[in-house]
């Protein structure tokens, strides 16, 4: 082999090696996956049938990303014309007076549901240390300003659906003793939990039904089935998607539309779009 000809393959093999690196990069976190479900609720009134309830988790408004991203993201997602939009947490990445601010911008033009827009917050919205009350206070108040309703262990009825919010397990706040005490299972009860860990605490007081979650990001990297490398849960079966818990329960984790850094791998971000269903 020349030399002329063996620089030649080594340029050929760096190109065939950067593709991945800049698909992980400049492709997939901004490559938008619209996952629909139907999502099956006991004592779900035969006015809700049909509905759109649309789940959206993990924003991570910081700069770690442009979050110009978010934006064109929501204006993708009104074709589904949601009824209800769930937020389900870390609205924010580091819970700084600027996320704060980004925050503002990004919800001016966020999607909302036609018959309600509800919200629960993650751990990064309690900025440094999960522990900024500060933080998730102001964060609360944007989101409050901009029509969503924040639940913290707290429940709300809305056209029939009765939807329960824990704060987040990692937070000063957390406390879902103090919504479940109350649990009714004649409601049609749906349950909005940032972080899938609370499944395997003693909490739930015999609830059935859905758990809406986050914060995972379905790992950001991974090769199904192969390796999942970092995974912020202690229970590493909780990594994305629909999964049996055997009780009763069924959970569904949202792989997150934003992003902690900038790097997705066979990952993409979604947003879930689930079709209410009569159990």
């Amino acid at each position: 082999m020349t030399r002329k000809h063996f620089l030649k393959r080594l340029l050929q093999l760096s190109a065939v090696g950067a593709l991945p690196i800049l698909y992980s990069w400049q492709v997939e976190p901004f490559w938008v996956e619209f996952v629909e479900k139907k999502l099956p609720i006991k004592n779900l009134p035969e006015e809700l049938d049909g509905k759109i309830l649309m789940q959206i988790s993990d924003l991570h408004v910081g700069n770690r990303f442009d979050w110009n991203f978010l934006i064109e993201s929501f204006q993708k997602a009104q074709q589904f014309n949601p009824d209800f939009v769930v937020y389900t947490g870390d609205f924010v990445n580091h819970g700084t007076p600027e996320d704060h601010e980004s925050l503002g911008k990004v919800m001016k033009k966020a999607i909302y549901g036609k018959l309600g827009t509800f919200g629960i917050l993650g751990n990064h919205d309690y900025g440094k240390n999960w522990k900024d009350l500060g933080s998730s206070e102001t964060i609360c108040e944007i989101l409050e300003n901009s029509g969503v309703t924040m639940l913290k262990n707290q429940q709300i009825e809305s056209h029939g659906l009765n939807i329960i919010g824990f704060d987040d397990l990692w937070s000063p706040n957390f406390d879902p003793m103090e919504v479940m005490k109350d649990y009714d299972a004649s409601k049609a009860n749906l349950v909005l939990c940032h972080n899938p860990d609370v499944c395997d605490k003693d909490v739930w007081n015999g609830y059935q039904g859905w758990i809406l979650s986050g914060h995972t990001h379905g790992g950001q990297c991974r090769i199904p089935g192969v390796i999942t490398p970092i995974l912020p849960v202690n229970n590493k079966k909780y990594v994305s998607g629909e999964i049996d818990l055997g009780d009763g329960r069924m959970l569904y984790i949202n792989r997150a539309i934003g992003h902690s850094f900038q790097v997705r791998f066979m990952v993409r971000p979604e947003i879930a779009v689930f079709t209410l269903t009569q159990a």
